[in-house]
């Protein structure tokens, strides 16, 4: 009488179970993750703004006048590059405030050109 081969592999069921495990994993998972990149987006988009604006005003105190674009910034070396909005993806992205006096340069200050608003209810723009 010839021996019966036994099975090798996994069933149907054992397959079903396994993805019923991994989606409900994911289904916890996933939301966390995109949660911290918008987190990290933010907080990279704040620190962008926050050495800009500083390097705009050492500008200003060394040579008594605002730049002309924000690539004075990187020609002067008070950037080693322009930054990007983390939101956009882009370093042309930003909104340019010039000064009261125009003939003191074109730019006191930035903003994000991005659309929407932060975790905090602000619009990037206003930040």
């Amino acid at each position: 009488m010839p021996r019966r081969r036994e099975a090798t592999g996994f069933t149907l069921i054992e397959l079903l179970v396994v993805l019923a495990i991994l989606a409900m994993l994911l289904t916890l998972a996933v939301p966390r993750y995109f949660h911290s990149v918008d987190a990290a987006k933010e907080a990279v988009l704040r620190e962008n703004l926050r050495v800009t604006r500083e390097a705009i005003a050492h500008f200003r105190g060394d040579l008594g006048r605002y730049p002309d674009s924000l690539d004075d910034l990187v020609t002067h070396k008070y950037l080693s590059m322009l930054p990007a909005d983390p939101i956009t993806n882009s370093n042309a992205s930003w909104e340019l405030i010039a000064p009261g006096d125009a003939a003191k340069g074109n730019v006191a200050d930035l903003r994000s050109g991005a659309l929407g608003s932060g975790r905090d209810g602000i619009a990037f723009r206003e930040w």
